[in-house]
């Protein structure tokens, strides 16, 4: 009997997915592996920054065909004003590319395409190029962007919450018209999908949650030390809103009762406001660093005061994973079946951030009792494979 041939994926991602170092490309790295094991994958990204060539080795190896194509920074605020200006959104103008266009013509001439696949509603122009017409699409929204713009508006002053409004108008525009030609829709939670079904229509939105690579983020064996870890990417407003109000809000009380206890805030490109944060008695900037778990691992307390949050959070995954004690802010666990008092403790006030990272700081068997719950909740719940299982039906449906 022949067997069928493998199908034909086209996976266009507004970054390059490789290394799995941060939120976007966690999730679009993880899926590329699936997918490659279930047929033959065209890669096509962006990339704002240099990319390491052991990063095209690992994608070439995975993938059929790999584009990488660059987008300076400066002209890409161009396009992305002139794309506001032209009634589209900013985030579709940074990542306009012509040169991508061009890749997608000629690989689109040479091989027709099952499936085309879009990591995010930015990309969504190229579903629409005529090289592609016909092809079925599936776009993995991950989060609603348009809701992430009303929340950074609801949060900001004139002008920039002008602009974050007409921002997320411009975006729901988009991701309302997805619903209306794609064969799938994916976002990470179920909370993500009633947002996205309340302007399109009931099941509109297919949920794919992330997971967490349990093997690579697993528990260590190291002294215990009396600290809270916060890792984030420092110049987005989300964390490095986290970061500040928990060193102003929350840490002098904690420094306080605790005058040896250190908050080390660890991530990439912290803004100079972050960086100021380090003349705060008791608190390390850290920065970028090679490998996170070391800090993550030695810390009492993993902590994630995230006010601003849409999805699941990386960050509280990987904790968890690594069998430590986590107190999380509500938003950061909205997307999450998590237990309060079972799996990680949940604060909202600074009193209750206080109570929450006293208790983590002198109740020895509290972190355990939390660390080995947390484990066990990831294995269960947050297995790649199974997470992104729906999502991979939608590219991959039954002949």
């Amino acid at each position: 009997m022949s067997q069928e041939p493998a199908a034909r994926v086209l996976y266009l991602t507004h970054r390059v997915p490789y290394p799995p170092d941060k939120g976007d490309r966690i999730r679009t790295y993880h899926l590329l592996r699936q997918m490659v094991t279930r047929g033959r994958v065209w890669l096509g990204c962006l990339a704002d920054e240099p990319v390491p060539p052991e990063s095209l080795t690992a994608l070439n190896n995975l993938c059929e065909r790999v584009a990488v194509i660059p987008v300076g920074r400066a002209s890409r605020w161009g396009r992305a004003a002139w794309s506001l200006a032209t009634g589209a959104s900013l985030s579709e103008g940074l990542f306009a590319s012509n040169g991508l266009t061009r890749v997608l013509k000629q690989w689109a001439a040479e091989t027709k395409f099952d499936t085309v696949v879009a990591s995010s509603s930015a990309l969504v122009p190229y579903l629409r190029i005529p090289a592609l017409a016909g092809t079925p699409a599936v776009v993995d929204l991950i989060d609603v962007d348009s809701q992430k713009w009303l929340d950074f508006a609801a949060v900001s002053r004139a002008p920039k919450n002008w602009l974050y409004r007409l921002e997320a108008a411009r975006v729901r525009k988009t991701e309302r018209a997805i619903a209306g030609f794609a064969r799938a829709e994916s976002v990470v939670s179920r909370a993500e999908a009633n947002v996205y079904d309340s302007f399109t229509h009931a099941g509109a939105a297919t949920v794919a949650t992330n997971g967490v690579d349990l093997d690579y983020f697993a528990p260590a064996q190291c002294e215990t030390q009396l600290a809270c870890a916060f890792v984030g990417a420092l110049d987005y407003l989300p964390n490095e809103d986290a970061a500040i109000w928990f060193a102003r809000d929350v840490w002098p009380a904690i420094r306080e009762k605790f005058p040896a206890a250190e908050f080390r805030i660890i991530g990439r490109k912290p803004t100079p406001t972050v960086q100021a944060l380090s003349a705060i008695p008791g608190i390390s900037v850290v920065g970028q660093v090679p490998d996170v778990r070391p800090f993550v691992a030695s810390a009492a307390a993993v902590v994630v005061p995230l006010r601003l949050a849409r999805g699941v959070q990386n960050k509280v995954l990987e904790a968890m994973a690594m069998a430590k004690a986590v107190v999380a802010a509500p938003p950061a666990l909205a997307a999450l079946g998590t237990e309060n008092g079972v799996h990680l403790l949940s604060a909202s006030t600074p009193q209750e951030w206080v109570r929450a990272v006293t208790a983590l700081f002198t109740d020895a068997p509290l972190r355990r009792s939390l660390s080995g719950a947390a484990r066990q909740y990831v294995e269960q719940h947050h297995h790649w494979e199974q997470c992104l299982q729906p999502l991979l039906a939608a590219i991959f449906p039954p002949a």
